[in-house]
């Protein structure tokens, strides 16, 4: 459905502001929360928001809650997210006030990995203690062992693998496997737990889930547990994971629903708190999984939190119908 001439106005007026141009050339790069893009932009909240009010009005962006943080992605679907990023590819990269923006949020990325990098090296050998403190892990790796099914598994890949938990739980499963973590702490940790469970088709990898350098289709069942309330970017992930899933493979997310317990952002780096079941079959769907499986394991007592586990399956007809 293409735009009318007034909403094709109202999509220019929107753009064609230098804050609120700056602020689309962000948000194409991942999505941001509001105190985020004040820094880089060295503007108020007030006034920045004023500004993201224009812009998702005008349909240029979505707005999203997460607790008490708000974030903002730009809109991916329709014709004025296609104007959008026509008008975005035809900027020079190398303008000076986008340079300096992107040299902004290079250094608030910078922060963040830094800290990330810091929580994880302290915390890497009582992992899965903190873990503990959410919910059963026994009635969760019971929950992914049902999802994924007997198998057999060609090959598994684990994205953010940590401590490496999924690899000894489903490797009687699988012929071979892989799992990528860019902690090397963590990495270690894992190495030692799949040592001692005596796995010798098991790699661990230096990796990075938005860019694992994988093959396409390469592994027919994938996994990323507990992994995305980390990330900057979860839909991008989301989408690396779908890209190395084979014809008739499987994926398999595991991450919380929607809480509001802030101390998680605060003391263990949690960016999101959690992910709604519409949001999640988006993303999949994006992903070319159409059909998604959704449960959900409530907490054992009223103040925890809701681990929830989505399948989808990659059909075998999809890449012919797609020929």
């Amino acid at each position: 459905m293409k735009l009318s001439a007034g909403q094709a106005v109202d999509v220019l007026r929107a753009a064609g502001e230098p804050t609120r141009l700056r602020i689309l050339a962000l948000l194409s790069h991942e999505e941001l929360a509001v105190l985020e893009l004040c820094r880089v932009l060295d503007q108020s909240q007030p006034r920045v928001s004023r500004h993201l009010k224009l812009l998702a009005e005008a349909g240029l962006v979505e707005r999203f809650p997460d607790g008490a943080w708000v974030f903002y992605r730009l809109t991916t679907a329709g014709q004025a997210a296609e104007l959008v990023a026509e008008t975005l590819a035809r900027i020079d990269p190398a303008d000076n006030g986008l340079a300096r923006d992107a040299e902004q949020l290079s250094q608030v990325r910078a922060e963040r990995a830094a800290d990330a990098a810091e929580y994880f090296a302290r915390n890497a050998a009582r992992w899965d203690e903190i873990r503990s403190l959410y919910v059963a892990e026994a009635d969760v790796e019971r929950s992914i062992l049902d999802a994924a099914g007997p198998g057999p598994f060609k090959r598994l890949v684990d994205l953010g693998t940590g401590a490496g938990r999924m690899l000894t739980l489903l490797a009687p499963r699988v012929d071979q496997a892989l799992g990528l973590d860019l902690s090397q702490q963590m990495l270690n940790i894992a190495r030692n737990h799949v040592a001692e469970a005596g796995l010798a088709r098991c790699e661990l990898r230096h990796g990075d889930i938005f860019g694992t350098r994988l093959p396409d289709a390469s592994a027919d069942l994938v996994i990323v547990h507990q992994v995305l309330h980390y990330l900057a970017d979860p839909a991008a992930a989301v989408r690396e994971a779908g890209r190395i899933v084979a014809e008739a493979g499987k994926l398999i997310i595991v991450d919380f629903a929607p809480h509001g317990l802030e101390f998680l952002r605060e003391q263990h780096q949690h960016r999101r708190l959690g992910f709604s079941d519409a949001e999640m079959k988006r993303w999949l769907g994006e992903a070319g999984f159409p059909d998604v499986r959704a449960s959900a394991l409530p907490p054992a007592q009223k103040e925890g939190l809701t681990v929830k586990i989505w399948t989808a399956e990659r059909g075998r007809d999809r890449q012919r119908s797609a020929a």
